[in-house]
């Protein structure tokens, strides 16, 4: 049963990368959107579940915030070590011709293709791969809460069928995001798609124990919050700082706590 309810968040994640593919035309109401449905996702679902499963302190600490913590940090650090780099490179390149000015024209500029602002597209890559990890971990807890009893595996597939959407949505914008080439982009969502399918039949083998899973979802929270507060919602903002842009973005966190009313 957990699999064939994985396989409705599979239809579900490509709903998600489709939408925001299409709507290209209004890319900041997309990022302003992404950037809510993150922050809902990791304050409402991701770490309220990490702290229930990795209850124990570490030094008067809550592991689950710990690792929050570090994964928020990890992911400035990587971040600003590539964009040292490309810049790096960048300069040996072009022998000091100043292409690197925010011109708006790919060389510099924030033009969303992945040569502004510093952006690197393995950070992009590696976004994804985390939102590929953490669909894994959404199919084991399908299959786990399936283990438990029928209603509690109700409750979870409904979670993760509908937050599926978000995370093809932000799978999709991310990869981009970061100039990443559309095929690329699409790779990395069929892969997030196939994600939960896979975590699920892996329950049909063995169970993950909850405190290896809470530890994960911690982590990769904090690295999801970077992402939506240091560059998709600045990114959105900086050439449409619209009413509308921010009502998506509240609009975001509000679908998802009603997901998460909805699923308790």
């Amino acid at each position: 049963m957990a699999v064939i309810v994985a396989l409705g968040a599979f239809l579900m994640t490509l709903a998600g990368g489709w939408t925001a593919q299409r709507v290209t035309d209004r890319r900041h109401l997309v990022l302003g959107l992404a950037g809510g449905l993150m922050l809902g996702v990791v304050g409402l679902d991701l770490l309220p579940e990490a702290m229930h499963a990795a209850g124990q302190e570490v030094f008067g600490v809550p592991l689950a915030l710990l690792l929050f913590v570090g994964g928020f940090l990890v992911a400035h650090v990587v971040e600003r070590l590539l964009a040292v780099r490309q810049a790096a490179h960048g300069a040996a390149d072009d022998g000091g011709h100043g292409h690197g000015g925010r011109d708006g024209h790919g060389h510099g500029g924030r033009d969303g293709h992945g040569h502004g602002g510093g952006r690197v597209p393995q950070v992009g890559l590696t976004a994804a791969a985390a939102m590929v990890g953490h669909s894994v971990a959404d199919g084991v807890a399908l299959g786990a809460a399936f283990q438990v009893g029928g209603g509690m595996g109700v409750a979870v597939a409904l979670a993760v069928i509908t937050h599926d959407f978000a995370d093809g949505f932000n799978t999709y914008t991310l990869t981009r995001l970061y100039g990443n080439a559309r095929r690329k982009a699409l790779l990395m969502l069929f892969a997030d798609a196939v994600a939960p399918v896979v975590g699920a039949a892996s329950t049909l083998l063995f169970t993950l124990p909850e405190e290896p899973l809470g530890a994960y979802l911690g982590f990769f929270g904090g690295a999801l919050l970077y992402l939506a507060a240091a560059e998709i919602l600045p990114e959105a903002h900086h050439e449409h700082p619209a009413l509308s842009t921010l009502m998506c973005t509240v609009g975001g966190v509000a679908g998802i706590w009603l997901v998460v009313g909805l699923a308790d």
